[in-house]
């Protein structure tokens, strides 16, 4: 085991390794959903840009209603979107939640606190200068910076810049990744499958998890188990990608020919890790375009994909905030004979927040991805036992 590389180690030299793509795209706001800003964005107005009121009730000038009980005439009505005349000393006005004070007004009453008397009303609440008044800039200030660039937008990102009335957001051009599968015995969805073959998930759940990522895939299906085919599928992938990510071949096995393969056109930097599931990986290039070669096994694939390659997709996009959030919960199982290599395995929160595990936690079980919310991990060579404190990655975080 002394020959593999700790999970921290390799994830820092993958993240080490790549630097975001530099260039951008201004798109249409509608289009910036999981994007990159490639530059910080201020906002041209004031958030709100004038006092509003924060409910539906009567504008007021404060001292004009010392104590319950007083009664004022009611002189206008300020629907949210239109902007009143300035309130006479001894007046309310009718407002409405989102409208602007009329000048010279400093406080709201809401209207469950009054009683109206055909055009008077009388106030059973003495407001306070402010009270229910959002200030103006209060939530943002005229040229304040509400975005930085290296913010991978959320629907919420995409809502702050509308909110400021930004149309267009500069964003770093999507991360094209070149996806290759290594294996006589992968066969199509939908084909007759023969003795020996088993289906290609791991293509489909791959695509999957780029495009969700925002990424640019060119699939180049799969390879036949030959060095000269690896060579001239990798070669080809190196032509336009910022990354070629291949699955199967990185073993050590006869019809392994990834590795070789890489060599031979590249370098291979890093290979094999101290993880359960996922050791046989590889990271390199290919000419100048990054390499890295998954497990064949599919929730190896999955698990090291989402552990290792989706922060260094994230830092090729120019994201800041590259790793997931990971918490601490109990144990609702016991782990008894653990493994040299750190694990990862695949687990759910049951009713009281205890992390349970899959039953089966077979790097070909895809059954377990289907059911686990997140992954437990296990360092290495640590028992778990009941109620012990274990680190949980929600797939929530992982997959986001």
């Amino acid at each position: 085991m002394s020959d593999l590389m700790p999970f921290e180690a390799a994830r820092a030299q993958l993240l080490a390794a790549v630097r975001p793509v530099s260039e951008y795209e201004v798109v249409a706001l509608a289009a910036a959903r999981n994007r990159v800003l490639a530059e910080p964005i201020h906002s041209p107005i004031a958030i709100p840009e004038r006092d509003t009121s924060a409910m539906d009730g009567y504008a007021v000038r404060a001292a004009d209603v010392a104590e319950p009980g007083v009664t004022l005439p009611v002189t206008q009505r300020i629907p949210a979107g239109s902007v009143g005349v300035p309130l006479q000393p001894g007046s309310a006005a009718r407002i409405f939640t989102g409208a602007p004070l009329p000048e010279g007004a400093d406080a709201v009453v809401m209207q469950e606190m009054i009683e109206a008397h055909g055009d008077h009303v009388t106030f059973h609440h003495a407001p306070r200068p402010g009270e229910a008044v959002r200030c103006a800039g209060s939530e943002v200030a005229h040229g304040a910076r509400v975005l930085e660039a290296g913010t991978r937008l959320r629907p919420q990102e995409i809502a702050m810049a509308a909110s400021v009335g930004c149309a267009h957001l500069p964003v770093f051009r999507r991360v094209k990744v070149a996806l290759l599968a290594t294996g006589d015995e992968l066969v199509a969805p939908g084909e007759p499958l023969p003795p020996g073959g088993v289906y290609n998930s791991n293509r489909y759940q791959l695509i999957a998890l780029l495009e969700a990522l925002g990424c640019l895939v060119t699939d180049l299906g799969a390879i036949p188990d030959t060095l000269e085919a690896t060579c001239d599928a990798l070669a080809r992938a190196a032509e336009d990608a910022d990354l070629i990510l291949s699955t199967g071949g990185v073993s050590v096995g006869e019809a392994d020919h990834v590795k070789p393969a890489v060599e031979r056109l590249g370098r291979l930097d890093l290979w094999r890790l101290r993880i359960k599931p996922g050791k046989p990986l590889a990271f390199g290039h290919v000419g100048a375009t990054h390499f890295v070669g998954l497990p064949g096994n599919p929730v190896s694939s999955f698990v090291t994909f989402l552990l290792l390659v989706r922060p260094l997709l994230l830092r090729l996009m120019g994201v800041d905030d590259v790793l997931p959030h990971v918490i601490e919960v109990p144990a609702a199982f016991a782990w008894t004979r653990p493994d040299k290599r750190r694990e990862f395995l695949r687990a759910r929160l049951n009713a009281d927040g205890a992390a349970e595990i899959f039953p089966d936690q077979g790097s070909a079980t895809i059954a377990s991805l289907v059911w686990a919310q997140g992954l437990v991990e296990v360092p290495e060579g640590t028992p778990i036992a009941p109620g012990d404190r274990v680190r949980f990655w929600p797939m929530s975080e992982l997959l986001a």
